[in-house]
């Protein structure tokens, strides 16, 4: 994963994280991208610091956190309240499709064809898979899943 700021022609300031730089290059050619603040998608990399890293033998044991603990971090009002707004999309979907679970392709497939009634799904697919639905033609979404702790 890669992280980059953002900003758009109104010079509105946001983070976003991609698979790597191509995924950035390819949804930014297309349009993909859409600032949080007004909608605008003229988007650009804003200027970014570069992050600097020590070594792994350098690293104290309190640097990294424990398996199951993250790092705590304050955000923005703005990021608090598109994170709300993620919550609020998960919460729809979640009542009105179906959780399919690992087999999101193989069901959209079903669904496409018509070998299954038409009905929202929603479920994981690896990248692969995702391509390939992309290149039959099967219309679908990818949604960032915010978790629901620390609501």
């Amino acid at each position: 994963m890669i992280h980059y700021q953002l900003q758009c022609e109104a010079e509105h300031g946001f983070d976003a994280w991609f698979r790597d730089s191509a995924a950035y290059d390819e949804q930014a050619a297309r349009g993909l991208l859409e600032c949080p603040s007004c909608g605008s998608s003229k988007i650009s990399k804003a200027l970014m610091a570069p992050r600097i890293g020590g070594t792994r033998q350098n690293a104290k044991p309190d640097d990294a956190p424990a398996k199951d603990q993250a790092k705590q971090v304050q955000i923005t009002p703005e990021a608090a309240a598109l994170r709300r707004q993620l919550l609020e999309i998960r919460s729809k979907i979640e009542e009105s499709c179906d959780y399919v679970g690992p087999n999101f392709a193989e069901e959209a497939r079903k669904i496409h064809y018509g070998e299954a009634d038409p009905k929202g799904i929603y479920g994981e697919t690896s990248a692969d898979e995702a391509k390939a639905l992309q290149d039959e033609g099967i219309e679908f979404g990818a949604v960032p899943w915010v978790p629901k702790e620390n609501a």
